[in-house]
Order: C-alpha cells, then structure tokens, then sequence
C-alpha cells in the first residue's frame, strides 16, 4: 500500500499479507479500517486492533469487531507526537457511548493512562507560562486538555514560539518542577472520568461571547444521515462573530440531485439540538473532503472554510 494514502489501500492485498505472515496484531490510521470494515472479510487471526490518529466513527468499530475473533480487542487510544498514548478505551465500551455522540457529547477517549496527570483547563490562544490551579475549569465544562507524564515532551526543536505557546512549567510541592502539555484539544472528563475529545482549539467556531461550537460536538449529529459519508463544521468570518456553516459530502453513488431534500432533512436534525440551532448554512462539497496526508483521516477545515466563505460569498451576491 501507499503510506501516504491508506484509504486507497487495496484491502484483498492487506488480507493476503495478514494471512502470509499469521499477523495477529495490526495499527491503522481510521481511514484504514474503513476499508477493512467495508471490505467484509473476517478477519480471524487477529488479536488485538488498534487504531488513531483521528476518531473513529462508531459504525467502522462495530463493523470491525464484527469481523474479529470474539476474544479480539479493537482499541483506540488517545493522543498525539509529543504525547501518547494520553487515554485509550476499547471498542466494545465506545459502541455503549454510540447515542451521546450521535446527540453532540463528543467522542468519548477514554481513561487516562497510568502515569498521565490529564486536567483541562480555561480556553486561551495565548501564551500560558506557569501552571496554577485557578486555570482548571469546573468539572463537565469544555476546556482544553492538559496532559504532564512520562510521554509528554518538553519542547520544541528550535521553535520556541510553538513552545511557549504548548508548555507550561508546573512547580512541584517537593521543590522540583514539570513540564504540562497543552493539547491543542478540547474535551472534558464526565461523571465518571472518561475523557470526552471535542474537537480541535484552533478549529472551534466562536458564533458570539455565549456560543462556541465545537467539530466533534456538531459532526457526528449529521453524519447519521443515511446518505453523509461525512461532515465538517466551519466558521466564516472573525472569531467572536462567526457564521457557523456545516460542509458535507456525500456517500458514494448519491444522486446530487437528491441535496436539497438531504438539506432539508439535516437542517430539521439541527432544530433538534440547542447547539446545533445556531447552523443556518448547510453547503455539498461536491468532492472527497481534502485530509492529511499521513492518516487521510484528520479533515482539511481551514481549506474547507475558505471554500465556505466564497460560496456564500456567490450566494449573496
């Protein structure tokens, strides 16, 4: 396969190397799994799956537990470079979560990894020197995710910028001191101290001083549309001010001119939900959504939002 395109993998070949060598363990990106999962084939040597760098939809874990043996484990650990794994939890547990996700709670990651000291604090763009406790929001709350552990790196090789602006130094009640990484994530812990990922900081929409919208708190409520392969919340304009627009593209074999029923649907789904109200635009991306290059599984949003901002831009006009 091609490292840098694993939703093209071809899955008889991906099978074929599994049965080759007995491979009872196998690490994809979520894009992999799919194809795995929409290609059907039991897959009975394996023991233990695991699976990241983006989330994976709840469908693609139930599939894939479908196809391995009863005693196989599907995991999908949380986390990131300069930091992993952060929080893990296993499939069968993610399915049990499946209808808070679909009605906006998030995607859950689990729990922290032994060793991992995981706070979430306030929401700030801005540099954060020192750690101090006042920084914690209060439990259930959407903050950033904090994470200070043995994985956890304390900078950045020469770019002290994106240093300054992920690292906190947390002093130590023995006198000692530590590094804190922030996440660039938002979540929270829920009552019974599972870490919630909501979506990325820097791709949240500010709506106004009362709203912010979060991409992993609004997505996945569309995505059970029955024709959506996927979507991507955007914003257009300043934060602080901006038009929430939802993108979405489409599965596979859709007859286009079968949108504005789609539309129509997915905005009656949106009255549904306090937090979802507030989207007004609903836009076809009329092509596979632009992703990264190495999991082909993180969506392209700031291409995706510019995208956005011009077609409004034409429907005004």
């Amino acid at each position: 396969m091609d490292p840098t395109r694993p939703a093209l993998a071809d899955p008889r070949k991906l099978h074929a190397a599994i049965a080759r060598f007995g491979a009872d363990q196998l690490f994809g990106s979520p894009a992999l799994m799919r194809v795995l999962a929409e290609h059907g084939q039991p897959l009975p040597t394996l023991k233990r799956v695991t699976s990241a760098g983006a989330p994976v939809p709840p469908e693609v874990v139930e599939k894939m537990l479908a196809l391995l043996p009863p005693d196989a484990r599907f995991w999908t650990p949380y986390g990131a470079t300069e930091c992993l794994p952060v929080a893990v939890i296993e499939g069968r547990e993610l399915l049990t979560l499946r209808a808070r996700t679909e009605t906006g709670a998030g995607t859950c990651v689990g729990r922290p990894v032994a060793g991992n000291a995981v706070r979430i604090i306030r929401i700030d763009d801005g540099v954060i020197p020192e750690w101090h406790d006042g920084l914690q929001v209060a439990p259930g709350q959407v903050g950033e995710i904090t994470v200070a552990g043995p994985s956890a790196t304390d900078a950045y090789f020469n770019r002290d910028a994106q240093t300054a602006l992920a690292k906190l130094r947390e002093a130590l009640p023995g006198g000692g001191a530590r590094i804190v990484h922030r996440m660039g994530d938002l979540g929270y812990f829920d009552g019974e101290g599972r870490l919630w990922f909501c979506g990325r900081k820097s791709q949240r929409v500010v709506v106004d001083a009362h709203t912010t919208l979060c991409t992993e708190q609004v997505e996945p409520v569309f995505n059970v549309h029955p024709q959506v392969r996927r979507c991507a919340l955007v914003g257009v304009g300043p934060k602080g001010a901006q038009v929430p627009v939802l993108c979405v593209e489409l599965k596979a074999g859709t007859d286009r001119r079968d949108w504005p029923q789609i539309a129509e649907a997915l905005r009656h789904r949106a009255d549904g939900f306090v937090h979802t109200a507030r989207i007004a635009h609903f836009l076809h991306y009329p092509k596979p959504f632009p992703v990264d290059i190495r999991h082909n599984a993180k969506i392209g949003r700031e291409a995706l939002a510019a995208w956005a901002a011009r077609q409004l831009r034409k429907e005004a006009a």
